[in-house]
């Protein structure tokens, strides 16, 4: 019997000006573990009159994962941090009550041609802890730990799991790795996971119960830990999930909440541009127009 439960194909968004393949939330799944929203950003080849301009925009009840493979992006939120977020990078950025970022192409990038690609992913927060003041921290990559595995390259990039712990400073129990691949390998570590599960193959793919499947393919596992399965030469995947929540989450736009209460209240507050701004910006996201 498929230990897939499961399969989620990446379907095209725009976020502004830009296209993105979405993962998650998904009609059939809203999370996995406490992962409740992933895009997949490109790759997009810009040309020197095209930039990312993502304007500043709110969140709350979650903290913000971005990693890139290409490209680089100037994160800017109201807590005063500017850093650029480049390739191997962790940009980690917890809302809790309420934070506004804008991301945008760097200002010596944008006269030029450049790619962008990468993974932005939320995270929801515990109950506890949704309305926690808000937090930032950005890990350089030679500090996620990476190891090697039967010929797999390893690289944890948040959470602790297979005897591993990232510096990313997360709020409930969950992993988010990836392996690389560069021969056919058999990958049995099902054992050693917990909670939800889900494989995200970027490049390459996996063979699985007689069964093969590529990139740009999401696959929820059944079962608490996945089964075991073979990446074909030349791989790239992500494996991630932790404990799942007791209580739903609601998300409407940039939030996600507990309660519904909590989302209108972060609405009006955006609405009458009661959330702290950005220093250095001007513009903002204006609240869309949809129901809860």
């Amino acid at each position: 019997m498929s230990n897939i439960k499961l399969i989620i194909e990446e379907r095209p968004s725009n976020i502004g000006n830009f296209m993105v393949g979405r993962l998650l939330p998904f009609r059939e799944k809203r999370m996995v573990g406490p992962f409740s929203f992933i895009d997949h950003m490109g790759p997009t080849l810009m040309s020197d009159y095209e930039n990312l301009d993502i304007p500043p925009h709110p969140h709350i009840g979650l903290s913000t994962l971005t990693y890139l493979f290409e490209g680089c992006i100037m994160h800017k939120d109201s807590l005063g941090t500017q850093v650029e977020v480049r390739p191997g990078q962790v940009n980690w950025m917890t809302s809790g009550k309420g934070i506004a970022h804008s991301e945008r192409t760097p200002e010596y990038l944008r006269h030029t041609n450049k790619m962008l690609h990468g993974l932005q992913i939320w995270v929801a927060l515990p109950k506890d802890l949704e309305q926690m003041e808000p937090e930032f921290f950005h890990a350089d990559a030679d500090e996620i730990p990476s190891w090697e595995e039967n010929g797999i390259q390893y690289k944890l990039i948040a959470g602790e799991v297979l005897g591993h712990k990232s510096p990313i400073p997360v709020y409930s129990p969950l992993y988010l790795l990836e392996l690389k691949s560069t021969a056919k390998t058999n990958i049995k570590i099902g054992d050693r996971l917990f909670g939800e599960s889900a494989i995200y193959i970027l490049d390459g793919g996996i063979e699985s119960e007689e069964n093969t499947f590529g990139p740009k393919q999401l696959l929820v596992a059944k079962e608490n830990s996945l089964c075991e399965f073979t990446m074909l030469e030349n791989t790239t995947l992500y494996i991630f999930g932790g404990e799942p929540f007791p209580e739903e989450r609601f998300i409407y736009w940039n939030f996600v909440a507990t309660s519904k209460e909590l989302i209108e209240a972060a609405k009006t507050k955006w609405l009458i541009q009661e959330f702290e701004p950005v220093p250095g910006e001007t513009e903002f996201v204006p609240l869309p127009e949809q129901r809860l």
